[in-house]
């Protein structure tokens, strides 16, 4: 192995969360995400594992570090918390004419908010496939990110791409939304989640133009809107009248890095049950719960990140285990090392 390895294997963690990221924004990823993540491979017995010849052992071994490269999602108090309010607006919404009410899921970057709106969303994917199992033109959930510095037009085309709309130079914008809310309408969507909406503001005219397209969607899509992005309440998405309008019409519900407690120690234990690894001893990484807490800085990204990184490397290295050095050795975002060199 070279030294290199472990940091290509990085950047590559770090493009497939990306890239599932991407994947959510159409129709056919978000349908493969709710169809779910394949089965994990089993670990062989260590007779069976010699009797592996050497490319069958390359090729378990990638399957193995591509189950560690998934992002986990566990249902932490955040998540159901979302998932609750979000599932009790759908249903207050469900016979609204207007003035239907949304939710916005804010917090600091890497709390869990994309994880949380898109288990709203999965949920209410979900239920409706369930209502409904013959019925195959159905499209009960759209997810769309907001680009930054945005123009009305870039958000309507993000509605269309996500539905495989052709979005073409010529395409205007009443063009694009009345073929957006012609497909949605028929396709009984029900929950339209807008990812990276801090990314709006209210004191430019292009932001301003951003938010009355989306108050436009909301008001002709008969659907529940969720907007999800980093420190809400006091960004510009809710300066001014237009802001103050979206006060008054969602719920928020915000996010916060996890206190070191009950619920930490169970992350960890729940992230080290999903280890693929031949010599990591059961029970080593929740010895470390306090550490890792420190270490993340009791973001639920930062943790996941640094096992998953970690798991990586020991599949790369041949130790088959994650330990403390080897969680160091994982660089984590910038605010988390910033919370280390404090600590």
């Amino acid at each position: 192995m070279t030294i290199s390895e472990p940091a290509t294997r990085h950047t590559t963690l770090q493009d497939a969360e990306a890239e599932a990221n991407r994947q959510l924004t159409t129709l056919d990823g978000w349908r493969k995400f709710a169809a779910g993540p394949p089965k994990p491979p089993v670990l062989p017995t260590s007779a069976e594992l010699a009797k592996m010849s050497p490319p069958e052992r390359a090729l378990y071994d990638d399957d193995r570090l591509d189950h560690h490269a998934r992002m986990l999602v566990v249902a932490t108090s955040f998540v159901e918390k979302t998932v609750v309010c979000g599932r009790r607006l759908v249903l207050l919404n469900r016979h609204a004419i207007s003035a239907r009410r949304g939710l916005m899921v804010s917090g600091l970057p890497g709390t869990g908010k994309t994880s949380a709106i898109t288990q709203l969303g999965l949920a209410h994917e979900l239920l409706d496939r369930a209502r409904h199992p013959n019925v195959n033109d159905r499209i009960p959930v759209l997810y769309i990110t907001v680009p930054p510095a945005a123009s009305a037009r870039m958000v309507a085309a993000e509605f269309a791409r996500f539905l495989g709309l052709p979005v073409r130079a010529r395409s205007n914008m009443t063009d694009i939304i009345e073929a957006v809310v012609g497909i949605c309408t028929d396709t009984r969507t029900g929950l339209v989640l807008v990812d990276e909406i801090h990314n709006v503001s209210q004191v430019t005219r292009a932001g301003a133009e951003v938010s009355d397209t989306l108050k436009y969607f909301s008001e002709r899509i008969p659907a529940t809107f969720v907007y999800a992005g980093i420190n809400l309440d006091t960004s510009e998405l809710l300066a001014g009248t237009r802001g103050a309008q979206i006060a008054g019409r969602f719920t928020l519900v915000p996010t916060r890095p996890f206190p070191y407690g009950d619920e930490w120690k169970g992350l960890v234990a729940t992230m080290e049950r999903t280890l693929l690894l031949h010599d990591h001893p059961p029970g080593s990484l929740v010895k470390l719960d306090r550490y890792l807490h420190k270490r993340a800085d009791g973001m639920i990204g930062a943790l996941s990140h640094a096992i998953r990184g970690a798991a990586i490397d020991a599949i790369l290295s041949g130790t088959e285990r994650v330990t403390k050095s080897a969680l160091d050795a994982i660089p984590l975002d910038h605010a988390a090392e910033a919370a280390k060199k404090g600590h």
